[in-house]
């Protein structure tokens, strides 16, 4: 049994979902603990009862300590906060022997125990993930070496000692800037291999793949990336609208749009639909108006196209399993 923990509110609720199933295709054993940070995903999730989630309220959650961070924050710094805090809840309320973190907008084609095994066989008691950006997008100086999607903590002295390490120093700062060698809750892992004994840097090329380092891999069916599955990608930045979808702002070719991002949206498609089967017809967060005319969007399609970069698909939620990347 594999034991995970996300986090997320109603706006991403159906990545959260989508993560969900994931994991269930994958045929592994598992339990995801979800933190539902808004009473809305509380109330959906707990009506869909997921047999293998638990979900967990903001009122479990939440202790004084948190509550007066909480006052401090944007609600998705505050989140960026509770990372580091929803693994030692989970660690400390179920005593498990180890959890793992998860973003809510990564999913899985194969399964976690590629990852896990590797974690296991090295003897660690934390599991760290690299970036591993294309060098032309590396942004290790500000947003840090590693990412905070991947986690694995074994409830022991040393795993222990480094998570309370970590919530300490995101309960003193973490903000979405880069200040003083800092960036929200991720730049703090930048120097845990040195810092701390029993830290493992993940080695698989196919836990994490992600927009920021995708373009260095040849990606064939299955997904692959150089021949090794992806077990995970990250679905970072993605942004849905009525009737299109904006993958990212990195280069993508059309192999990714066609093998990676082209089953997640119709998953995402799926999920809406699901929704309204399950009493939730006017469930639409998550998918933002479009607007054409705004500046930033102009602007953002101009400084992109320069770049020949042109990541915006057909998508809706009616889709049915369809999708044409070349629009």
């Amino acid at each position: 049994m594999h034991y995970f923990c996300t986090l997320f509110d109603s706006n991403y609720l159906t990545r959260g979902l989508a993560l969900y199933r994931s994991l269930e295709a994958t045929g592994t054993d598992f339990q995801l603990f979800i933190f539902a940070f808004d009473d809305l995903a509380y109330d959906m999730l707990t009506r869909l009862s997921l047999s293998r989630a638990t979900i967990i309220s903001m009122d479990e959650f939440e202790d004084e300590r948190l509550r007066r961070i909480k006052g401090t924050r944007t609600q998705g710094e505050y989140c960026w906060t509770c990372s580091c805090f929803s693994i030692k809840y989970v660690l400390e309320h179920y005593h498990l022997p180890e959890v793992t973190y998860l973003d809510s907008d990564i999913y899985f084609f194969a399964t976690p125990d590629i990852l896990l095994k590797e974690f296991d066989a090295s003897g660690a008691d934390v599991l760290i993930t690299g970036h591993r950006y294309t060098p032309r997008y590396d942004q290790t100086a500000t947003s840090g070496k590693y990412c905070v999607q991947f986690m694995t903590f074994k409830n022991n002295a040393n795993g222990m000692q480094v998570l309370n390490w970590w919530c300490n120093r995101c309960d003193e700062w973490c903000y979405a800037r880069f200040e003083d060698g800092k960036f929200g809750d991720q730049k703090y892992l930048d120097d845990w291999p040195e810092r701390f004994q029993g830290v493992h840097e993940l080695q698989h090329i196919g836990g994490g793949a992600a927009p920021w380092n995708i373009q260095q891999y040849l990606v064939t069916a299955g997904p692959q990336v150089d021949g090794q599955p992806v077990v995970f990608y990250h679905f970072h930045n993605l942004r849905l609208f009525d009737h299109q979808a904006d993958l990212s702002s990195y280069q993508l070719s059309k192999s990714v749009r066609e093998l990676i991002y082209r089953p997640y949206l119709v998953a995402l498609a799926d999920i809406y639909q699901y929704l309204q089967r399950q009493g939730f017809p006017n469930f639409r967060q998550g998918i933002l108006e479009w607007d054409a005319g705004r500046v930033h969007t102009v602007l953002r399609k101009l400084r992109r196209s320069l770049h020949g970069i042109n990541n915006f698909v057909s998508w809706s939620i009616d889709m049915g399993g369809k999708y044409d990347s070349s629009k």
